[in-house]
């Protein structure tokens, strides 16, 4: 012989309860909800004040620039104090004194023919003597840009990878600021204007890279 049992209706206490702490569920999850923002992979630490790699160049390239522009040594006076003695013209003109000083300089030349995007320069007043070379991309290599002011240190960063990144981050920054409208797979042949800066390392051999350039 089977037996039903037939269900208890809740008691009218026990069901308010139940909605109370089901209103009050809806409630913080709406609260949580809205405090909540969505973060894009890699921005964690822009968000919390950190370092960014997707904005620190340009945050800091305009500085770079102008600070370059304004210290620009003209190539030929530059050039005749580094042959008599690299070591003076470095101190004098550069910054920094680890291996080989940033050195800004200027010059109007003629382009010649490039190899992986770097241009070799005949330059007024610059002897035959020193090979000057301009970096166009699309690769832009080193981090003399981010070295050329002082300014921007290794304690600054949690450690060498970030340090590295701020440099690349302010290289590209420079390559949509001053290269972006140029065609650096044409410049062979033509007058262009350039400031820029290069490690001081070989007093015969400088590699810039731009911080301005103007193609005549």
């Amino acid at each position: 012989m089977s037996t039903t049992v037939a269900s208890r209706p809740a008691a009218p206490g026990k069901l308010k309860g139940r909605l109370i702490i089901g209103a009050c569920v809806v409630v913080v999850l709406a609260a949580m909800a809205w405090d909540t923002t969505v973060v894009e992979i890699g921005h964690e630490a822009e968000l919390a004040g950190g370092f960014s790699a997707e904005t620190y160049g340009g945050e800091h390239f305009p500085a770079i620039q102008a600070s370059v522009e304004e210290r620009a040594v003209d190539a030929a006076e530059l050039a005749s104090a580094v042959l008599a003695d690299s070591t003076a013209a470095g101190q004098k003109y550069g910054v920094g004194d680890g291996f080989g000083p940033v050195v800004p300089v200027t010059f109007s030349g003629t382009f010649g023919e490039a190899r992986s995007g770097i241009y070799t320069v005949d330059a007024k007043g610059v002897p035959d003597e020193i090979t000057l070379r301009v970096q166009t991309g699309p690769a832009i290599n080193g981090t003399d840009l981010r070295d050329a002011t002082g300014q921007i240190s290794f304690g600054e960063f949690a450690n060498q990878i970030e340090y590295q990144n701020a440099g690349a981050s302010i290289n590209d920054a420079m390559k949509k600021a001053v290269l972006a409208d140029i065609d650096t797979a044409d410049l062979s042949g033509k007058t262009v204007s350039v400031t820029g800066v290069f490690k001081l390392i070989n007093p015969k051999n400088w590699l810039v890279t731009p911080v301005s350039m103007e193609v005549q």
